[in-house]
């Protein structure tokens, strides 16, 4: 064998530069015991490189295809074709086709082949490739075979190929391809099998498939297959389409089990290709299935039940390990870790009789989808045993009253809370100063710890339930006694305390600061630099614009998308990132819009309460139940704004010590211990004092974590995930929204039409006047954009999370929870959002 031509039997996993990814699977496969893999070869990627890359021609097409936008596809299509056509058209030279034809005469002139691309970015564990390049069965023959191997060498740059590098990060001029040459195999049958299950995610399942004969139709899709579901040596599911059996159950098992030796060997779920001949199962290729979400981590091997805390936090995006280790010393409940998502163990809340529906009530309030998710596994009784059927409670003749307040009425209380909070936070700023070393890691560590006990004190915790229990009191009474469907809506607009809302009408402040000079819009849209606003004092009324900015910022810069984790940049780190929601402002309304919406927010709240009051008066019994109702509703409008506080006082004490461990990485990044300051984000905190003690850092770890974190954007968190990858998504079980309508959760009434504009980014938030933003997850930054809205639709929430609070504050239709509502609502579409039903309707 020269250089250009490896048999498979000699390949590992070691080779993929050298063979690409489904050659140096190939190699290992022949390298686990049991496991029949028939013979061949595979063509280098050093020959690939001798023809295709010294090409003049070639290497000018890679290039400028490199520099196509991925959305561009149809500059890809035609530039990927023709570049193609070049490739094809290259003559091989004797000193590589002698190598080929050589490994092919030794099975002789009638001898069959498979000859598949298999690019070395190709079945990477982040990255299948699964049909992106080319395959070609039943070759025959020396020229026939270097024919096809040249085909392969150009798929590399087919379109699909080139796009789907592109969508995962991946230089479009990185790969090199090799090819894999492999003797066919006269198959009884043929098949896939999937070492977890691949619609459930479940790794206790086993999916088979098969088919009579060779294999290629039902990968084209052509035939109907035979499927198998294996679970513990067992077949639990069979589904048998044809007439002729394609396996037995004996053999069913033992391909299942063979399977499982490959997932073994490989240490991950494999998506395998199989065919049986003559008896005998033979293997023809391997690659890890990237689209299961991983599960946690644990040292046992019980089945656990975990909750996504992402979906409770609205924010489901992926986190560095810097963050997800701070948050984690910060959260009461232990947090487990996978891709990049933080989730809660609730097995034995769930197993539990005692708790469990307390567990199933809490969690289905806040998200309908995670309760009826957690009631699957109850119901379905093989994960956890199913909850006792409770002895019927007998109702009251008359509602009860309120219950015995754990706090008094008085927004002295709630003053005292925020007071105390802010005193916190400028002594947290004092005590920090100075600090380096591991001084500041463990001064940090105690904080944390502190901090941990403010947020979570009785009281604090009194007023934040206090609040929404007043909220659910008001909308459950007054649907009984008045038939008023979700009252506290427009009871809870323009409520005192509220942070996160006094940041959006504070941003129309900076708007009204900036609008009158004109100079300064113009820069701002024209050049929206990261440093804009430090460059506008040359400019007629710059100075007074950049105080406003600074002010806002100086009060709300700690905020940003995704702010849970420190390792995102803050509104006062880029301050770039507020400049789409100012222009809107400065755009779309007129000066003091701040103080008319307070104003208008509190006429509608007091008309409300008025009217349900008088209304309440009539009825019999009526006075005692106004009085009730005007107490909760003090309640509310007292402590309901204090809600969003939380947090607010959480990311404002993470920032003093992001800025604080931000210096101390500078000094690691001056002495070498360190690349640049982002590596710092792929430590935990732990590992990061241990640099800071140390003095060197594991580069290597630092970049596989790097890498690792790429892959995880391109992974959907599922609201409940056991610990054998079991997804469990839930459903909405209502039946009284139209057919083709999308159902959610209501969580703030009215009804509203208008165009969606569906955001991916709060930086693009480019809206005009009765728009309706449809997103994926709406955490405190986006709220600045609140007051330019008409409506909210998004994929994640609940009744208590921060976009249903504030689009209740601001009085804007909502509904939350709407699943893949950024797919399935098209940018400029007109919908209809049904904030009081929960549903909203797609437009012509």
């Amino acid at each position: 064998m020269s250089s250009y031509v490896l048999d498979i039997d000699g390949l590992d996993a070691t080779m993929s530069p050298i063979v690409g990814g489904k050659g140096a699977n190939l190699g290992e496969l022949s390298r686990i015991e049991g496991i029949d893999v028939p013979p061949g070869f595979c063509v280098t990627t050093e020959a690939y490189r001798r023809v295709v890359e010294t090409s003049p021609a070639v290497r000018s097409l890679v290039d400028r295809l490199a520099e196509v936008h991925a959305d561009d596809h149809a500059a890809i299509r035609s530039m990927s074709a023709h570049l193609r056509e070049v490739i094809v058209a290259i003559p091989v030279p004797d000193d590589v086709a002698a190598p080929i034809d050589a490994a092919i005469t030794r099975f002789g002139a009638e001898a069959a082949f498979a000859v598949r691309s298999s690019a070395t970015a190709e079945d990477l564990p982040t990255a299948s490739f699964a049909g992106q390049q080319d395959s070609y069965l039943g070759i025959v023959g020396p020229h026939a075979i270097l024919e096809q191997i040249v085909r392969c060498w150009s798929s590399l740059h087919t379109e699909r190929a080139v796009t789907y590098r592109a969508r995962k990060g991946i230089s479009r001029d990185r790969p090199d391809m090799a090819v894999v040459v492999q003797r066919m195999v006269d198959a009884d049958a043929s098949g896939v099998l999937f070492t977890a299950d691949p619609v459930s995610g479940s790794r206790a399942i086993t999916s088979i498939e098969a088919v009579p004969g060779p294999g290629e139709a039902l990968v084209a899709g052509r035939v109907r297959a035979d499927s198998f579901r294996v679970r513990a040596d067992r077949i639990v599911a069979a589904d048998r389409r044809h007439d002729r059996p394609t396996l037995d159950d004996a053999q069913a098992l033992e391909l299942a089990a063979l399977g499982r030796s490959i997932e073994a060997h490989f240490g991950r779920p494999q998506d395998i290709e199989w065919c049986l001949a003559a008896g005998t199962f033979r293997f023809v290729q391997a690659r890890p299935i990237t689209t299961l979400f991983p599960t946690p981590v644990r040292d046992d091997d019980e089945i656990h039940v975990y909750v996504s805390v992402g979906h409770g936090q609205m924010m489901t995006d992926p986190m560095r390990p810097l963050g997800l280790s701070m948050w984690k010393l910060m959260a009461l409940p232990p947090m487990w870790e996978a891709a990049g998502r933080l989730f809660v163990d609730v097995t034995a809340g769930l197993a539990s009789p005692a708790t469990r529906s307390g567990l199933l009530a809490t969690l289905g309030t806040g998200d309908p989808l995670i309760g009826d998710a957690l009631q699957t596994i109850v119901d379905r009784g093989d994960i956890l045993p199913p909850a006792p059927v409770a002895p019927p409670v007998a109702t009251p003749a008359s509602p009860p009253g309120p219950a015995a307040d754990p706090v008094a009425t008085d927004p002295a209380i709630v003053d005292e809370l925020i007071a105390t909070r802010e005193a916190a936070v400028t002594a947290l700023r004092v005590a920090i100063a100075g600090r380096s070393g591991t001084d500041l890691l463990d001064f940090i560590l105690e904080d944390i710890a502190g901090l941990k006990r403010v947020v979570f004190e009785p009281v604090s915790h009194q007023v934040v339930m206090g609040g929404m229990e007043a909220a659910w009191w008001l909308n459950d009474h007054l649907a009984e006694w008045l038939g008023e469907v979700n009252a506290a809506d427009v009871l809870s607009q323009s409520l005192d305390r509220n942070v996160t809302a006094e940041m959006g009408r504070a941003l129309l402040g900076v708007a009204d600061a900036i609008r009158p000079h004109a100079e300064v819009v113009e820069r701002l849209r024209a050049a929206p630099a990261d440093d804009v606003v430090d460059r506008l004092d040359d400019l007629p009324g710059g100075a007074e614009c950049r105080v406003a900015i600074d002010g806002f910022l100086d009060r709300y810069g700690m905020r940003c998308v995704g702010e849970i984790d420190i390792t995102r940049t803050r509104w006062a780190e880029r301050p770039a990132a507020l400049l789409a929601l100012i222009l809107g402002n400065v755009k779309n309304f007129e000066p003091g819009a701040g103080e008319r919406h307070v104003e208008q927010g509190l006429e509608q709240a007091r008309g409300m309460e008025l009217d349900l009051l008088t209304r309440l008066r009539e009825l019999p019994d009526g006075d005692r139940k106004a009085d009730e109702t005007k107490g909760m509703i003090d309640r509310l409008r007292t402590f309901g704004g204090f809600r969003e506080y939380p947090k607010f006082f959480i990311v404002s004490c993470f920032f003093v010590y992001k800025r604080a461990l931000l210096a101390e990485v500078d000094r690691l990044v001056a002495a070498g211990a360190l690349r640049r300051p982002d590596d710092a984000f792929f430590l935990t905190f732990q590992e990061l004092r241990d640099v800071v003690a140390g003095g060197s850092a594991d580069l290597d770890l630092i970049d596989q974590r790097a890498a690792a974190y790429q892959s995880y954007w391109a992974l959907t968190p599922p609201r409940v995930l056991t610990s054998e990858g079991e997804v469990f998504a839930g459903r909405y079980r209502r039946d009284d929204a139209p057919v083709d309508a999308l159902v959610g959760l209501a969580v703030s009434s009215g009804t509203i039409e208008g165009r969606a504009r569906v955001l991916h980014d709060i930086e693009e938030a480019h809206v005009e006047p009765g728009d309706i933003l449809v997103t994926a997850f709406t955490d405190p930054s986006w709220s600045p954009l609140f007051v330019a809205i008409a409506g909210l639709v998004t994929e994640v929430g609940g009744l208590m999370t921060h976009g249903a609070v504030i689009a209740r504050e601001y009085g804007l239709p909502a509904v939350v929870g709407v699943e893949r509502a950024t797919q399935l609502i098209e940018d400029g579409r007109r919908i209809r959002v049904h904030g009081t039903d929960g549903y909203v309707e797609l437009l012509d």
